[in-house]
C-alpha cells in the first residue's frame, strides 16, 4: 500500500497537524497510540482519504490483516463502493491470503475507477502473490504510468527478481532509490539493489532454483557453513575449526577479535587459531581488520549494530555467528557484512551434516564489494 497517493482532497491545517502526529507515532513504533490518533482523526474528518490509507498501512504492516479488513469495511461504509474503498478491501484480502477474493474485489475497483493508480498497484501485488508475474508487471506498469511512485518501482523489482530477470530488477530498484522521498525509502531500495546483485551471482538460475543456503546468502549476505540436514549436528568446535580453515584457505587475516553476547569457549579457541587478541568493543580498530564474533546476532543490541555499521562503512572485517534465528532475519547485519553462520541456527533440531568449508574459488561471497580482509 502506498500511503502518499495524490488524492483530490487535501487536509486543512488542523487535520494536517493531526495526521502528522499519527505519522510520527507510527514511525516511533507506538502502534496503539498511532491507531488511537488515526481513529480520532477520522472521527472528525471521515472524508480524509490519506488518513484512511495510512491507517490501513499501519495495520497491514503490523500483520493485523483482520483489523485491516474491518477498517476497509469502515471506509466502504463511509465512501460507498468507490475505487478507493474497494481497493482497501482487496488489499486486506490479499494480506489474509484470500487471493481469488482479493482479485475479484480489485477488478471491481478497476471498473469503478480505472485511473486510480493505487488499485493497479494493489492488483499487481495480488497477482504477484498468486504467482502470475506477467499480470503483476502489466498492472504495475499501469500504476506507474498513472502515478510514478517509489513503492511501485520497488515491487516491480521484486517481481522481476523472482523471475530471474536480475538486471531489469536492479534497474527498477535503482529507479526506486532515485524516486525516494525519504531516507528510509532510499536505504530500503539500496538494500534491494545489493540483494539483487547477490542473486545475480547465480544467474541464469532463478531464486526458486537455489538451495536454502544459496538463498540465505542472496537475501542476507551471510555465508552458510552448515546447510544440509543430517543425523549429527556439528559442534561449536567443529564450526569454529571450519571457519579457521576458510580463513586460512582464503588468506584472511584479522588483527583483533571482539566478542559480543555470552561467552562461548569455542570462540576463545577461534581467536587462538587466528592469532588475534580478544579486545573489548571500545578498542575497535577498523584498520587492523576486526572480526566480530558471537553465539548469535544481537539485532536489538546498540553496541552490536554500531560495530557492524562501522565495519560496513569501512568495508573491512567480518561478522561470525555460530547460530542464527530461524525467522530468517539477519540480526542487524547489513548486506555488505559477510557472516558465516549455521543454516537458520537451529542446529540441535535441524541436525545439519558436518560442515563443508566454502572458499573464494567457489563461493560468490568472495566477490562482495572488494571487502578488506587483511590488516592495512
Amino acid at each position: 500500500m502506498r500511503t502518499t497517493a495524490s488524492y483530490d482532497l487535501f487536509p486543512d491545517s488542523r487535520s494536517e497537524r493531526a495526521l502528522a502526529r499519527a505519522r510520527w507515532l507510527a514511525r516511533e513504533g507506538r502502534t496503539r497510540d498511532a491507531q488511537a490518533a488515526y481513529d480520532e482523526l477520522l472521527a472528525g474528518k471521515p472524508d480524509l482519504k490519506p488518513g484512511w490509507a495510512e491507517y490501513f498501512e499501519l495495520l497491514r504492516s503490523s500483520g493485523r490483516g483482520e483489523d485491516a479488513l474491518q477498517l476497509a469495511d469502515r471506509a466502504r461504509a463511509t465512501f460507498g463502493d468507490t475505487g478507493f474503498s474497494l481497493t482497501l478491501r482487496g488489499a486486506a484480502l490479499t494480506e489474509l491470503g484470500r487471493y481469488p477474493e482479493a482479485l475479484a474485489e480489485l477488478e471491481r475497483a478497476v471498473e469503478v475507477d480505472p485511473d486510480l493508480a493505487l488499485v493497479w498497484h494493489e492488483l499487481g501485488y495480488a497477482a504477484y502473490k498468486l504467482g502470475d508475474r506477467n499480470r503483476a508487471l502489466l498492472a504495475l506498469d499501469r500504476a506507474f504510468a498513472l502515478e510514478p511512485h517509489t513503492d511501485t518501482l520497488k515491487l516491480r523489482g521484486q517481481v522481476l527478481r523472482e523471475a530471474g530477470r536480475y538486471q531489469a530488477a536492479e534497474v527498477a530498484f535503482e529507479g526506486a532509490a532515485q524516486a525516494a522521498e525519504h531516507a528510509e525509502q532510499r536505504a530500503d531500495a539500496e538494500r534491494e539493489i545489493a540483494t539483487t546483485r547477490r542473486y545475480g551471482y547465480y544467474a541464469p538460475r532463478r531464486p526458486d532454483d537455489l538451495t536454502t543456503a544459496e538463498r540465505w546468502f542472496a537475501d542476507t549476505g551471510s555465508i552458510v557453513l552448515a546447510s544440509t540436514p543430517g543425523p549429527v549436528a556439528p559442534s561449536d568446535a567443529t564450526i569454529v575449526a571450519t571457519f579457521a580453515e576458510v580463513a586460512a584457505n582464503s588468506d584472511w587475516h584479522f588483527g583483533q577479535v571482539i566478542l559480543l553476547g555470552p561467552e562461548v569457549p569455542a570462540l576463545n579457541e577461534l581467536a587462538y587459531r587466528l592469532g588475534a587478541p580478544f579486545v573489548t568493543p571500545a578498542a575497535l580498530d577498523e584498520s587492523v581488520c576486526p572480526l566480530i564474533v558471537g553465539l548469535r546476532p544481537l539485532p536489538a543490541d546498540r553496541i552490536w549494530n554500531g560495530l557492524v555499521g562501522k565495519l560496513t562503512d569501512q568495508q573491512t572485517g567480518l561478522v561470525f555467528a555460530l547460530e542464527h534465528p530461524a525467522d530468517g532475519q539477519n540480526g542487524g547485519m547489513t548486506s555488505d557484512v559477510i557472516g558465516v553462520l549455521t543454516d537458520a541456527g537451529e542446529r540441535r533440531e535441524r541436525a545439519p551434516n558436518p560442515v563443508q568449508a566454502v572458499n573464494e574459488a567457489r563461493h560468490p561471497g568472495a566477490r562482495l564489494a572488494g571487502r578488506r580482509l587483511r590488516p592495512s
